[in-house]
């Protein structure tokens, strides 16, 4: 049975009658049961952890190696942003050795963690989060001695990078960003966050939880503040690459970006049989990565079709 089946007012399962709570603490109590089934979904992002004792400075099959120099052809280092849920080495069990493949310096971080919260990160306020992208993309550029670097995220990793390039200086160290699947309008969880209507102070309650979950819901003063004034700035290079079949980022058009250095993809127009969700497009579709390396390197673009899937 689905989570959100249990909340309190939505089953029809008969109980014994109850003294009746004061407002106050059935609020609470309702916004409490709505937490685990929103969040839950929300998240739908995360990964099985197949390495959990792993971080952002150990060498993965090949990437997060410090000692890599950019070559004459992948002059700039690629940053892989997670989603939310996700970390610096389940969320790219896929595409890093894809990349590390070709020929490219990889590098992922862990952001956005909470106390007592291990391995699932991207939780944390995403202004916050990018202030530790920040960081972490002037340690990559001490240590290959690039201009810039190239990113690539997955989901809350496509958006959040926009806040560093926007307010925190990151434009003059990026040439492209190129986001799989990325919120960057805010997602109604397929209707879902509609919810928060009918149970007053369950927005609030997640937010202290976890606000980087109340962040990305559509009209959010997080999103306002990073899309006022336009979507880009100037000097990168944006790719949206989206899936119709998206369940989480919704609707699938929220995601893209409007500019004038914008390319946005929908896989389905360059295969229609590709059946990629929201977590297929960032942990596995080599569709999806075939035409976010055409991103990385446009001067060597290949067509990405159905026969991509490499």
């Amino acid at each position: 049975m689905l989570p959100w089946r249990h909340i309190s007012g939505l089953s029809r399962t008969h109980k014994p009658h109850k003294p009746r709570k004061s407002q106050k603490s059935y609020t609470l109590n309702r916004s409490r049961r709505l937490l685990p089934a929103l969040a839950l979904t929300v998240v739908a992002t995360a990964v099985p952890t197949a390495a959990e004792a792993a971080s952002s400075d150990t060498v993965s099959s090949g990437w997060n190696n410090y000692s890599c120099k950019p070559s004459a052809q992948h002059p700039r280092p690629v940053v892989l942003v997670h989603g939310t849920l996700g970390n610096s080495v389940d969320n790219w069990l896929g595409f890093a050795p894809y990349l590390v493949k070709r020929g490219y310096c990889v590098f992922s971080l862990d952001y956005g963690q909470l106390p007592l919260v291990p391995f699932f990160h991207g939780l944390n306020k995403i202004d916050k989060s990018a202030e530790q992208l920040s960081t972490y993309v002037d340690r990559v550029l001490a240590a290959t001695g690039a201009n810039k670097v190239d990113m690539v995220g997955h989901s809350q990793g496509g958006m959040m990078p926009r806040y560093y390039l926007k307010f925190l200086g990151g434009a003059p160290k990026v040439n492209a960003l190129v986001g799989l699947a990325p919120n960057n309008h805010g997602t109604t969880l397929s209707g879902l966050t509609k919810l928060l209507d009918y149970f007053p102070g369950a927005g609030d309650l997640i937010g202290m939880v976890a606000p980087g979950l109340m962040d990305q819901v559509a009209g959010s003063d997080f999103l306002k503040r990073l899309n006022e004034g336009g979507d880009t700035v100037p000097g990168v290079h944006y790719t949206v690459i989206a899936t119709k079949y998206d369940e989480v980022a919704t609707p699938y058009r929220a995601q893209f970006l409007s500019g004038p250095d914008v390319k946005n993809v929908v896989l389905q127009d360059l295969c229609r049989t590709d059946i990629s969700e929201h977590l297929a497009i960032g942990l596995t579709d080599g569709l999806a990565f075939h035409e976010a390396v055409n991103a990385l390197d446009p001067e060597h673009a290949t067509p990405t079709t159905c026969e991509s899937d490499d």
